[in-house]
């Protein structure tokens, strides 16, 4: 059939115009996740300010972060299932939708519970919107141009990253904390409405239906887990509810595990574990998040709390850590085309843990500046692993399987920030209780040991000494600071020695002969 001169005419148009669009769906998607991911940074900065204003505990601080961080991580797989079978432009919208709406009710929030509930929610926009993140990009992108767009998207998590805890800190400290979850607002409105003007639809011809057996026995396993570690802290280890929710956990998990390798077509493909670099990735995103993003944390209560510094000072004094994981990310991003994955990841732990190791050694009269040389180690480890380990996730299988392996591997990293929090809070507190216990034995002020610990943990040091009467005002604040840095100390070992078993398992699990060479991508070097 002889081609005519409006068919040529159409197909000259439609060319320019899928160009145009699969641009555009780069766009939407990068400003998508750059918020989402923001959003796990912006708010540490902020912690001390809404312990504040909002009455929080130590345990209330933890869920604002956790509750998002486990809505993530739930559901993280099945987003990516209605995604296939309802189409991943409409989902992403859809979750855009819903983290616009949960960052105004986190932004409006009178309440600590009713904040932890907006965090949530957020976190369910922030799942659909990061599960269709990489597949929209699949769909659009081929050859060489799908090189180009994973590295601009790779530039936009760093982004996300480095500038968290300085924007963070500019809003809380110039207008209110209120206005880190209120900046979301505008951004969502433009990515919604790239995303329905100009990103085309796209759908998986052979999704099945969401596995939602799993998803409920694998959320509910995840939420006893961390309620169980926070409440650990706030109680005991050998509590009962703590116990009982442990065991729920574990059995649930259980339940979990054997529903899919029962099921033709599970959210979470047992198999994939079967090649140990695919367990390597998961090990190595569980271990980046459980170890410094976690710690994260309780050096920002440090910085603020103790040391006595505003929220925009911390965040640039942060910078040491995040600005040197974003240029470190950059060069680690040219070494991935000559140098095995194994040998960025396991190497990158070890400098990881070698930075948490210079964190240590804090004094009650230290000042800021001792954390430079541990946040600027750590922050070439992080840049080192958070690089190639995106291309381990999914260059372990094949292309039809990406989006999956992707989603597990995000999953876990999530995992590891909601349980690490949790765990090194729950260690914390007791260290902190100890610590004050033993140094007020004795005193007028050894009968307020659980009181002042509480707040202590909360970071209230400031306003414990105040409250105080005269003559134990310095034995107190002396207490306090040093059961605060020691607890400090001991949870930031902790996070090293998690660095350096991940650096071990990394080296022995991933290997460059398991990555699948997919049509029109060079390779990977090997491990020679």
């Amino acid at each position: 059939m002889t081609e005519t001169d409006a068919d040529r005419s159409q197909r000259d148009t439609a060319a320019p115009a899928a160009a145009d669009a699969k641009w555009w769906t780069l766009v939407a998607v990068c400003t998508g996740v750059f918020i989402l991911l923001l959003d796990i940074t912006i708010v540490n900065v902020a912690l001390p300010d809404i312990q504040v204003e909002l009455g929080a505990s130590l345990s209330d601080l933890q869920w604002v972060i956790d509750a998002y961080a486990l809505s993530l991580a739930a559901l993280l797989l099945t987003a990516g299932s209605l995604a296939d079978l309802f189409g991943r432009r409409r989902v992403f919208v859809i979750g855009t939708l819903l983290f616009l709406v949960g960052s105004v009710a986190c932004g409006a929030a009178q309440d600590v519970f009713l904040l932890q509930l907006a965090r949530g929610f957020q976190g369910i926009g922030g799942a659909a919107m990061f599960a269709t993140a990489l597949a929209l990009i699949a769909s659009a992108f081929h050859g060489r141009d799908r090189g180009i767009a994973f590295g601009v998207f790779g530039a936009t998590t760093g982004v996300a990253v480095a500038v968290g805890p300085v924007l963070g800190g500019v809003l809380t400290s110039g207008l209110s904390w209120r206005w880190i979850f209120f900046v979301n607002v505008p951004i969502c409105v433009f990515a919604v409405v790239v995303a329905l003007v100009r990103v085309r639809e796209s759908h998986d011809p052979r999704a099945g239906r969401p596995d939602w057996f799993g998803f409920v026995t694998f959320s509910l396993a995840l939420a006893a887990l961390v309620y169980g570690l926070i409440r650990a802290g706030q109680e005991s280890w050998d509590d009962t509810r703590v116990v009982a929710c442990l065991v729920a956990s574990a059995a649930l998990l259980a339940v979990f595990v054997v529903s899919q390798v029962r099921q033709e077509y599970p959210m979470f493909d047992l198999a994939l574990l079967r090649k140990p670099t695919f367990t390597g990735g998961l090990l190595a995103a569980f271990g980046v998040s459980a170890s410094m993003f976690s710690l994260l944390t309780y050096l920002v209560i440090y910085v603020q709390n103790v040391l006595g510094y505003s929220a925009v000072e911390a965040g640039v004094r942060f910078l040491f850590l995040s600005g040197t994981a974003f240029f470190a990310a950059g060069i680690a991003g040219r070494l991935t085309e000559r140098v095995p994955a194994k040998w960025l990841i396991a190497p990158g732990f070890l400098v990881l843990g070698t930075g948490l190791l210079l964190l240590r050694g804090i004094e009650p009269d230290s000042e800021w500046t001792h954390l430079i040389p541990g946040l600027l180690v750590a922050g070439v480890g992080i840049g080192m692993i958070n690089t190639p380990l995106a291309s381990t996730a999914v260059g372990v299988v094949s292309v039809d399987r990406a989006g999956m392996a992707s989603g597990i591997n995000s999953t876990l990293r999530q995992v590891g920030i909601a349980t690490g929090i949790a765990t090194l809070g729950s260690i914390f507190s007791h260290e902190v209780a100890d610590g004050v216990t033993s140094g007020l034995a004795g005193t007028p002020a050894a009968g307020d040991s659980d009181r002042i610990s509480a707040a202590i943990t909360g970071g209230q040091v400031e306003s414990v000494v105040q409250s105080a009467p005269a003559g134990v005002r310095d034995q107190i604040a002396a207490v306090a600071t040093s059961s605060f840095i020691d607890a400090l100390d001991h949870i930031t070992l902790i996070a090293a020695a998690v660095a350096f078993v991940t650096a071990v398992l990394c080296f022995a699990l991933i290997r460059q002969q398991d990555f699948v060479a997919h049509p029109g991508e060079e390779s990977q070097p090997s491990d020679g």
